[in-house]
C-alpha cells in the first residue's frame, strides 16, 4: 500500500477521539482549548494557501499524541487547506523506518505531504525546544520543561515547529 492508500484507510481527529471517552480525551480537548495563538502565529497559519495532507501515526494512550495532536488540529481548524488523518502505529510500522530515532518508531509522527502526496517534512514525538532541553541534559531544567510540557505549555512551539514546515 502506498502513502496516499494508507492516508485515505485514515480516521478524522472526531473518530481518534471517540476511541475514548475517559481521561485521553479530556486531556485532549482541556489541551485544545488551552491553545492561545497571538496574531503573528495566526497570520502565519492563515497565509498558507496550498494544499498540505498530514498523516498521523498515533495512539490515543500516548501521552505525546496527547499533547501534540490539539496543536496541529488547531491549524486544521484555522486553515482548512491543512488536513490530517490519524492512523494507528501497530500494524504500520514498516511506514516509519526512515523515521524511526535510534532504532524506535515514535509517536506522534506527523509526515507531512503536498497535493500530491509527496513527502515535504516531519515532526516526530516532542517539539524541538524539548529536544534541546533534553540535549542539553541539566536534570532540573529537563524536570521543569517536562512538566511544564504534560501540561500542554508546549503547544505553541509545535505549532511552530510545524509551521516551519508547511510555510
Amino acid at each position: 500500500m502506498d502513502i496516499k492508500k494508507l492516508y485515505e484507510k485514515g480516521i478524522t481527529f472526531e473518530q481518534f477521539m471517540s476511541q475514548d471517552d475517559g481521561t485521553y480525551r479530556e486531556k485532549i480537548l482541556e489541551i485544545y482549548n488551552n491553545i492561545e495563538i497571538d496574531n503573528t502565529l495566526l497570520d502565519k497559519i492563515k497565509s498558507i494557501h496550498k494544499e498540505i495532507n498530514v498523516l498521523v501515526f498515533a495512539e490515543i494512550w500516548c501521552p505525546d499524541c496527547v499533547i501534540n495532536l490539539p496543536a496541529l488540529r488547531k491549524i486544521c481548524d484555522i486553515n482548512k487547506a491543512v488536513n490530517m488523518k490519524i492512523v494507528p502505529r501497530e500494524g504500520n510500522e514498516q511506514y516509519l523506518e526512515e523515521y524511526k530515532i535510534d532504532g524506535k518508531a515514535k509517536i506522534p509522527t506527523f509526515i507531512f505531504m503536498d497535493d500530491d502526496f509527496k513527502p515535504i517534512g516531519t515532526f516526530i514525538e516532542i517539539p524541538r525546544v524539548i529536544g534541546e532541553i533534553v540535549g542539553k541534559g541539566n536534570q532540573v531544567d529537563i524536570i521543569v520543561a517536562k512538566r511544564k510540557y504534560r501540561k500542554g505549555e508546549f503547544t505553541k512551539d509545535t505549532i511552530k515547529d510545524i509551521l516551519k514546515i508547511i510555510s
